[in-house]
């Protein structure tokens, strides 16, 4: 059975949705990429500003309210549903409930093939990247750097402090059946 879905997991400006990026020009098939950046932009305004959506506060802490969840648990379905129609999907997320996070997505995926990855980065590294972007509150990386990880299981992990995109991306697609 090939590779249907790839869950890239890891903390704010850890370097996922680069190695993402290099994974869709590397990969031999069309690979669509989803993930939870993608998700809170189709939110409407309301849902981002209130207790019942995703509130980002000034020192990077994410909390996220029941309609949230609600959305996310019909998000996570329809990428399972994509998959299972034959579109290949790589996912990037960030755990913020650690092995909670990854069972609602091993439910929704479940009978298909998924390769599990985790990106980690240095935290202080995480947080230079952070400033450099200037489009997030600073603290998130530093914040989720450790938190996204605890409790979760991988079929492999790559680490972006010193190693660049493209590299991890190989790293990756070497696993990808």
């Amino acid at each position: 059975m090939t590779t249907q879905v790839i869950v890239v997991n890891g903390g704010s400006s850890a370097g996922k949705s680069g190695i993402i990026r290099c994974l869709q020009a590397i990969l031999p098939d069309p690979w669509l990429a989803l993930g939870t950046d993608t998700m809170v932009e189709a939110l409407p305004a309301s849902l981002r500003v209130s207790d019942g959506g995703i509130e980002f506060a000034a020192d990077g802490q994410v909390s996220v309210g029941p309609e949230f969840r609600a959305l996310e648990a019909a998000w996570i379905e329809g990428i399972a549903a994509m998959a299972r129609a034959g579109a290949r999907v790589v996912v990037d997320e960030v755990f913020l409930g650690g092995p909670y996070s990854q069972r609602r997505w091993q439910k929704a995926l479940d009978a298909l093939r998924v390769l599990w990855v985790g990106v980690r980065c240095d935290a202080a590294v995480a947080a230079d990247r952070e400033l450099a972007r200037g489009d997030r509150a600073v603290g998130m990386a530093v914040a989720q750097s450790e938190v996204v990880h605890r409790g979760v299981t991988y079929d492999l992990e790559v680490d972006t402090t010193h190693t660049e995109a493209m590299e991890c991306a190989r790293a990756i697609a070497a696993r990808v059946e």
